[in-house]
C-alpha cells in the first residue's frame, strides 16, 4: 500500500484559468434569512410519504432533508452508511482550509507522479493523460474529483493535505463528528470492507451541504466558492437526485457515491448528497440518500433515489410556488 509520503510541490500560476469545463455560474445568494414557507402539515406528509416508500425496501435506507435550514425530516437519519465517493465532498472542504492556511490558489498547480496515477481504477484523468509524470492546476483536480468522481484526483488531493485523518480531524473541529474519513480511495480498492468504515449519517451529511450552501460556508474563500459551483455541474447521478428538476429551474449541487458488491453479493452502497434551490431561488433544502447493502442492481437502486428525491421535490416544490 503507497503511504503519502511523496513530498507536496505546488507552483505558484496564477495565471492558469479554472478548468475549461468549470464555467461560471451564478449561485442564489446564502439563504439563511429568506422566507418560511413549510408548515407542520408539510413536514408530516413528507415524513409519512417516504417511511412509506421505503418500508419493505430489500436495502438499508436513510434519508435526511434539512428545509430552509429549520425544519428536518429523517427517515434512518442518524445511522451510519458508507459514504463511498460521496465523501469527496468533505475531502473537497478539507483541500478548501488547507489551501486558505497556506496560501494557495486553486489556479497553483500540484507535481502529480506517474506512481500516482493508477490503471486499475476509476479516472477520467488517466485517460486524458495517460500514466506519467505531470503537474495539474488544483482547480483541475479538484474538478475530476468532485464532477467526475475521478478516484486518482481524490488520493493525489488527499496526499495533499496529509490524508484522510486531516480531513477527518477537520470534520471534528467543524462539528461532524458523524463523518468519518479513515481510508483512501485505493485502499478501499485494495478492500472494500474499508468502504464502511468511510461513513457518515444522512443528516451530517445534509448538514454539511446546508453549512456550505445556506449558511455561508463558500463566502469563506474563492476556493470555498470553486467547490460549490463545481458541484452545481456535477456530470454523475443526473438519473439521481437531480431526475425530478429536469426541466425546472430548480439547480442542484451534488455529489455520488457508488459502490461494488460485497461478499453477500449485495451493493455496499448507492448515495447522492446535495443542496437544492427551488426555482424561486429563495428557497431551498439539503438532501441525503445513501442506499446501503442493496439487493437489486445499480439502475433500480438509483432509481430508489429518484423516487425518493421526487417526493420531497414535488412537496417543496408545489407548496414553494403558492
Amino acid at each position: 500500500m503507497r503511504a503519502y509520503i511523496r513530498p507536496l510541490i505546488i507552483f505558484l500560476c496564477t495565471s492558469i484559468p479554472l478548468a475549461s469545463w468549470c464555467h461560471t455560474v451564478s449561485l442564489p445568494h446564502d439563504t439563511a434569512t429568506e422566507k418560511a414557507t413549510d408548515t407542520p402539515s408539510d413536514i408530516a406528509a413528507m415524513t409519512s410519504r417516504l417511511k412509506e416508500f421505503t418500508t419493505g425496501k430489500d436495502a438499508r435506507i436513510g434519508i435526511a432533508v434539512i428545509i430552509n435550514g429549520r425544519d428536518t425530516v429523517s427517515v434512518n437519519g442518524h445511522r451510519d452508511f458508507p459514504m463511498l465517493s460521496v465523501y469527496k465532498f468533505p475531502q473537497a472542504i478539507a483541500v478548501a482550509d488547507y489551501c486558505v492556511r497556506h496560501g494557495i490558489s486553486s489556479a497553483d498547480t500540484v507535481a502529480v507522479g506517474h506512481e500516482e496515477i493508477l490503471a486499475d481504477t476509476w479516472s477520467p484523468m488517466r485517460d486524458r493523460y495517460g500514466i506519467r509524470d505531470l503537474r495539474l492546476p488544483l482547480s483541475e483536480l479538484l474538478a475530476y474529483s468532485l464532477q467526475q468522481s475521478d478516484n486518482n484526483a481524490c488520493d493525489i488531493l488527499f496526499r495533499l493535505i496529509g490524508g484522510p485523518q486531516a480531513a477527518d480531524s477537520l470534520m471534528n473541529t467543524l462539528g461532524f463528528d458523524d463523518i468519518v474519513m479513515a481510508s483512501t480511495e485505493e485502499e478501499m480498492h485494495g478492500d472494500t470492507y474499508l468502504c464502511y468504515q468511510n461513513r457518515s449519517t444522512p443528516l451530517a451529511m445534509a448538514r454539511l451541504f446546508d453549512r456550505l450552501y445556506r449558511q455561508g460556508m463558500r463566502s469563506e474563500s474563492a476556493m470555498h466558492e470553486t467547490i460549490a459551483t463545481m458541484m452545481i455541474q456535477c456530470a454523475t447521478g443526473l438519473n439521481r437526485l437531480p431526475a425530478p428538476m429536469a426541466g425546472t429551474n430548480a439547480m442542484i449541487g451534488h455529489k455520488t457515491g457508488t459502490g461494488a458488491r460485497n461478499s453477500q453479493g449485495r451493493i455496499i452502497g448507492i448515495n447522492d448528497a446535495g443542496y437544492v434551490f427551488l426555482p424561486d431561488g429563495r428557497n431551498g433544502y439539503s438532501i441525503a440518500v445513501f442506499i446501503a447493502d442493496s439487493a437489486y442492481d445499480m439502475a433500480a437502486t438509483e432509481q430508489l433515489i429518484a423516487e425518493i428525491s421526487t417526493i420531497v421535490f414535488n412537496i417543496l416544490n408545489q407548496r414553494d410556488s403558492l
